[in-house]
């Protein structure tokens, strides 16, 4: 049997007690949330309490900072996650790694697919596992489909750093966190990441520390 709270009891709990301007703590790896296939989104909660959570989340993932946040990350397995990028990053990062403003948009249901077969591999890291980053080599363009607040379908492809976090974010909803998926002998701490791999592309690190990018 099993005894795990409703998603509904869970979205009203957390929106009841951040509501008013607050941020959700987030989950860390090791929580079995975030090992979860979340159950799809079909009307748990009405619309005003949704919207109240997806504003909770936002402001979440403003406050963490991070460019996207899903449910399982504050504890709730339900197929929603929200994501942003400002991309205040130099001109020269910016084009070497695709990485242009993502507007802020909730993506309900989500799934994606690969555009094509191109494939790049950088750093990134996870919220749910702060203090490390390592490369995961993602299809450059994907194919994704969600669903807004409102019920509307969209349909739309992403490209260079914007389909990477759709993939990031979308693969949080299935169980999937990043570590599941980079090159592993990228694996490395923020603070030595910063101190010798921060360039634009991994070349350098790839050749190092002895791992594929595609």
């Amino acid at each position: 049997m099993n005894d795990a709270p409703a998603v509904k009891d869970l979205i009203e709990e957390l929106v009841e007690k951040y509501g008013d301007g607050g941020v959700a703590p987030i989950v860390s790896l090791g929580a079995a949330v975030l090992r979860q296939v979340a159950e799809p989104f079909d009307g748990q909660v009405d619309d005003n309490v949704l919207a109240e959570f997806i504003a909770l989340m936002q402001r979440t993932m403003r406050a963490a900072p991070g460019v996207g946040v899903a449910a399982p990350q504050i504890g709730v397995p339900v197929q929603i996650a929200v994501l942003e990028d400002p991309a205040t990053v130099p001109p020269e990062i910016a084009e070497a790694r695709h990485r242009y403003k993502l507007e802020f948009f909730a993506a309900i249901n989500p799934t994606y697919r690969s555009a094509g077969h191109r494939r790049r591999g950088f750093y990134e890291g996870c919220l749910s596992m702060p203090g490390y980053t390592g490369v995961v080599n993602r299809y450059f363009s994907v194919h994704a489909k969600y669903l807004d607040a409102t019920g509307e379908t969209h349909r739309k492809t992403f490209e260079g750093w914007q389909a990477r976090i759709v993939q990031h974010e979308t693969d949080h909803l299935r169980g999937t966190v990043y570590v599941d998926k980079l090159e592993t002998r990228s694996l490395c701490t923020i603070e030595n990441y910063t101190a010798n791999w921060a360039d634009p592309v991994p070349t350098r690190a790839a050749e190092a520390l002895g791992f594929d990018l595609e």
